[in-house]
């Protein structure tokens, strides 16, 4: 069944429009570039072709197959722009009428020539009066074979009022269309966007080989659910660091675009806007109740436990302890301020999130008014970064934002949750310290190789699993009392003292209590067929290895003094056999530099599994015989 393409739209489009939504062809699609996806269109109004960019938004249409070689598509917003002397139609969008057609026509390039004679042409195709178009489109209409498809026709674009024309217009002059942040694309000769400034860097100051200089940048969102950043430098922050404020809608325009540094731009928008000298930014006085002041994309507590290091998300929850700010010697040698918080949400488990700088004294002075006061406010971390150390945790970067209690479906529906049933329901944190990997990772080791690999000297611990025997015991100072309170979900487990009218003082939670707990600190030294190290086991581990808690050996030692059992049942944990989960830091003590090598997780040797992780091991070492 043939199809009506619009007719002239090549020149058209050439000569400035940007209003007729016309009927194109595909007719012919290329990938181009290496660092980036693009596609370039062969576009064709059946007499005229014309070459054509692919707003990458629009790249899932191609991917997918729902565009291709042949396709019949409408052409919604789209500009001509100049790009190395040639002309290039920039599509931002468009609608695929039919997926698959033949060629229609015998289409030639668009020439200089042709989109000149069109110039000078009256527009057939726009609508100066309801008979033109009338007689465009019902001309076929006796022949039942020919399907006829009428673009959607828009006004001409018209200026807000501080554009108001005062007189002639010379070329370039007039104002830019406002396009949305996602069609913005480095083809584009002239653009303008209109965005709410959803968060403002700090001002900062630098020197390179090129000499002084100061930047910062703030973050913009549409009313399409946008967002971009943009920055300015030197003579430029002049002009606009004062006038930026968080909040404000703006009108922006004549700025280059650049790829977006990933480093230190987490936004999901591929391009960076850059201000100039000749850029402008309006304030827009009305308030736009189409934008909307914040964007989240909120994960659950539960799927940050698998977030990589180092990812930037956001998150929202309850608020359930806020610890104390405590000064920090930074490797630089600055002092800065850190306070840890506890959050939990509907997903059953909790997180800690770290707050560094001036976090710690805005909004987390406030977060701990709130918790003293009884109550647990919801909080809204945007840009939060995730941190691997210790478990998994979240930390505060310079571009995250803090919200207290805000205004969003998502805060109202955590706070029903919490009301309901969450105050009273257990988490389990991710924040804990685990073994990174488990046994499909394992890393095995001799003791000697932890020496001679030099394992634990780097930034970061060494997890290795070894297989060695208890060898000796130290029976002094085996265990410590240790704060019962719970910080949240978790026990303090701080040292305590006792004070002088008998009851227990934790310095950290800063409360006395009459009994306390007691919790091992085992120096065990283990020993295997290359040599023998000592390790440090704490409570569960040291529980595994003894067969019994820690309050029971300080009973039977410092209480009922009862020697002769407390050494029977270290004598009896001897020579027993384990594999050992170990953790290896080095760590300074006074002056000197010690590898530590903590018990992770202590496991009874499996002798069956054991055997087939040796002949496996056997099986990789024996050299491959050739057959001749």
């Amino acid at each position: 069944m043939p199809v009506n393409l619009t007719r002239n739209a090549i020149a058209m489009i050439n000569g400035g429009d940007v209003n007729s939504k016309p009927l194109v062809q595909v007719v012919d699609i290329k990938l181009i570039g290496n660092s980036q996806e693009r596609y370039r269109f062969l576009l064709s109004d059946s007499e005229s072709t014309q070459h054509a960019m692919l707003a990458t938004q629009l790249n899932e249409q191609v991917r997918t197959g729902r565009v291709k070689k042949g396709s019949i598509i409408q052409l919604i917003d789209y500009i001509c722009s100049t790009v190395q002397n040639r002309r290039i139609i920039v599509v931002l969008n468009m609608e695929t009428i039919i997926p698959e057609y033949e060629i229609i026509g015998n289409p030639r390039f668009l020439t200089d020539s042709d989109s000149a004679t069109n110039k000078s042409m009256p527009n057939n195709n726009l609508e100066p009066s309801a008979r033109s178009v009338n007689n465009r489109y019902n001309a076929q209409v006796p022949a039942n074979n020919v399907q006829s498809f009428r673009p959607t026709i828009q006004p001409a674009y018209q200026p807000p009022p501080n554009y108001k024309i005062q007189g002639p217009i010379m070329k370039n002059e007039a104002p830019a269309r406002i396009i949305p942040i996602a069609a913005l694309n480095p083809y584009q000769g002239r653009w303008a966007i209109k965005a709410r400034v959803t968060a403002k860097g700090d001002l900062r100051r630098y020197n390179n080989a090129r000499g002084d200089g100061k930047v910062f940048s703030f973050d913009l969102l549409d009313s399409d659910g946008g967002e971009i950043r943009v920055t300015c430098f030197n003579a430029v922050v002049d002009r606009f660091y004062d006038v930026i404020e968080v909040g404000k809608v703006y009108l922006i325009s004549k700025g280059s675009l650049k790829p977006a540094q990933k480093n230190f731009n987490h936004l999901k928008n591929e391009w960076e806007i850059f201000l100039e000298s000749n850029s402008t930014v309006e304030l827009c006085p009305n308030e736009d109740s189409s934008i909307p002041r914040q964007q989240f994309s909120f994960r659950p507590i539960s799927e940050i436990e698998n977030a990589e290091n180092n990812s930037i998300l956001d998150v929202i929850g309850i608020v359930i302890t806020v610890n104390p700010s405590v000064p920090i010697l930074r490797k630089n040698g600055m002092e800065t301020q850190r306070r840890i918080l506890n959050l939990k949400d509907a997903s059953g488990k909790s997180v800690e999130l770290t707050l560094w700088g001036d976090f710690c004294n805005k909004e987390g002075q406030k977060l701990q008014e709130l918790i003293d006061s009884g109550f647990s406010p919801v909080l809204a971390v945007k840009a939060g970064k995730v941190n691997d150390f210790n478990g998994k945790s979240i930390g505060t970067i310079s571009s995250t934002q803090l919200f207290i209690e805000p205004d969003c479906p998502e805060a109202q529906g955590l706070r029903d949750w919490f009301e309901r049933v969450g105050r009273n329901t257990a988490s389990i944190s991710i924040s804990k310290e685990i073994m990174p990997g488990g046994s499909k990772n394992e890393i095995r080791k001799t003791l000697s190789q932890i020496k001679d690999e030099g394992l634990g000297r780097s930034d970061k611990p060494d997890w290795v699993t070894a297989r060695a025997t208890v060898v000796f015991i130290k029976t002094d100072n085996f265990c410590y009392t240790a704060c019962p309170l719970m910080i949240g979900d978790r026990q303090c487990n701080k040292k305590v003292t006792q004070s002088g009218n008998k009851r227990w003082l934790c310095d950290r939670c800063n409360q006395e209590f009459e009994e306390c707990d007691y919790r091992y600190l085992l120096q065990v030294q283990i020993q295997d067929h290359t040599g023998l190290t000592w390790v440090t086991a704490f409570q569960e581990s040291g529980e595994e290895i003894l067969g019994c808690s820690a309050k029971e050996m300080y009973s039977l030692k410092y209480e009922l003094q009862d020697d002769t059992r407390f050494g029977e049942i270290i004598r009896s944990r001897l020579f027993h056999q384990y594999l050992f989960r170990l953790k290896i830091k080095e760590e300074l003590y006074g002056d000197e530099q010690r590898v530590k090598i903590t018990v992770v997780k202590v496991d009874k040797v499996n002798y069956s599994a054991e055997s087939r992780y040796l002949l496996d091991l056997i099986t990789k070492n024996l050299p491959i015989k050739k057959q001749f």
